[in-house]
């Protein structure tokens, strides 16, 4: 009887989210994850083939072949589980050999691994940091991010998003003992670029450290795919960076904190997540290898994924829709209004393209949007599908060549 009351309390939240236009529903794949998947919406509906653009497979490795078989191969020669921690007896020789392959990939002294890198954000500041110093955030940093600065006892100062002005106002301000000004490569929603290059600078400047997040970058940012360090030339100016095995790298789980090896060191001694979680599965390690080894032979799939990128942002741009601005394979169609989001959503899986509608509280109230994510998996005819699909759906709701503005007063009553 004890949760009736909160029972009651539960569903009427669970209503006024539905009546707010802001329930998230879940759409069930039925296959592997690739270009095209069979997915079933609602939960009982027949399937149905779909394009993707709303997946983090940047490279097209989810389902690789070579990489499916490394991760068979690991459960042969390896196991199934660690079922443990790594300091206690959950460390084998591939755990380490990963850890120095994602280090000479991405240029850093040293590597710890985690779970995800939610895991590995949980862990860096409270591990790294004291009451004593201080840590300078952009405002639009992955929740993670903000949940890891959360668990530390280091003063955080928020800039506006990419405001180097700010940010430079607060850094010389502060009398904090270790000052870390932290960052994501690439912002997740908005598909744009920190300022890297400009925020290395100020740190020189301020003897601040800097942390990127790089998981919407790792593997296809940059000449070579190192990441936006690489991109903005700062490779030897960046400490620390935190990354994903989840998104461009295999699409599995994991994630990982590299960088200065004493800080590395720290994290192995003072890591909640590194010293109570289980370390991550044998095969997961064999197949995050086999991602390093595709990686270094050749740049062609981070290429392909640069050049769809141009072909879908241009097409999008000519037939009038109002996008985010940025050169990323992360490119949001702007439709302000989360009603209109989740019917856009709906309008195009009738269609045959699977984009998911995204709106508050993964993005800031009145910035409702279809993030489109473009994937080395896919092909141009792919894409051409897609983009005619988008614009029959973008004239149904008289939306095209509407700006912000426009856009928003023609939604206001809905």
């Amino acid at each position: 009887m004890s949760y009736k009351k909160a029972k009651g309390i539960y569903q009427e939240v669970i209503t006024g989210i539905k009546n707010d236009g802001l329930y998230k529903d879940e759409r069930t794949i039925c296959s592997p994850q690739g270009a095209e998947v069979k997915v079933r919406f609602p939960a009982d509906a027949p399937e149905k083939e779909m394009i993707v653009l709303c997946s983090n497979n940047y490279l097209g490795l989810s389902s690789h072949p070579d990489i499916m078989k490394a991760a068979h191969d690991g459960i042969e020669r390896r196991g199934f589980g660690m079922s443990s921690v790594r300091f206690i007896c959950g460390t084998q020789d591939i755990h380490r050999e990963l850890e120095m392959k994602v280090s000479k990939f991405l240029g850093t002294e040293d590597t710890i691994l985690f779970g995800s890198c939610f895991d590995a954000n949980g862990a860096l500041f409270e591990g790294i940091l004291g009451p004593e110093d201080a840590i300078y955030s952009d405002k639009l940093v992955h929740a993670s991010l903000i949940d890891g600065m959360r668990l530390c006892k280091a003063q955080r100062f928020i800039y506006e998003h990419s405001d180097m002005k700010e940010l430079e106002e607060k850094l010389q301000n502060s009398q904090a003992r270790l000052k870390l000004i932290i960052t994501d490569g690439v912002f997740s929603m908005d598909g744009d670029m920190g300022k890297l290059d400009e925020i290395c600078a100020l740190a020189e400047k301020y003897e601040a450290m800097v942390a990127v997040d790089d998981s919407h970058a790792t593997g296809f940012i940059g000449k070579t795919g190192r990441g936006t360090h690489e991109h903005f030339n700062v490779m030897d100016k960046v400490d620390i960076i935190t990354t994903t095995f989840g998104k461009a790298l295999g699409g599995a789980t994991g994630g990982c904190v590299s960088g200065k090896k004493e800080i590395i060191e720290l994290l192995k001694q003072r890591g909640r997540p590194y010293l109570f979680s289980n370390a991550l599965p044998p095969a997961v390690v064999a197949a995050s290898l086999k991602v390093f080894d595709i990686l270094s032979e050749s740049t062609a799939r981070r290429d392909k994924l640069e050049e769809l990128t141009s072909f879908w942002r241009n097409g999008l741009t000519e037939a009038g829709f109002d996008l985010k601005a940025g050169n990323t394979p992360i490119v949001p169609i702007m439709l302000y209004d989360a009603k209109l989001a989740q019917q856009f959503s709906r309008d195009l899986y009738q269609e045959g393209v699977f984009a998911v509608g995204f709106f508050y509280p993964v993005v800031p109230k009145g910035q409702a949007r279809i993030r489109t994510q473009i994937s080395a998996g896919l092909e141009k005819t792919h894409l051409e599908r897609a983009l005619a699909a988008t614009i029959r759906v973008g004239k149904k709701h008289g939306i095209l060549g509407l700006n912000k503005e426009q856009i928003i007063a023609k939604f206001a009553n809905n």
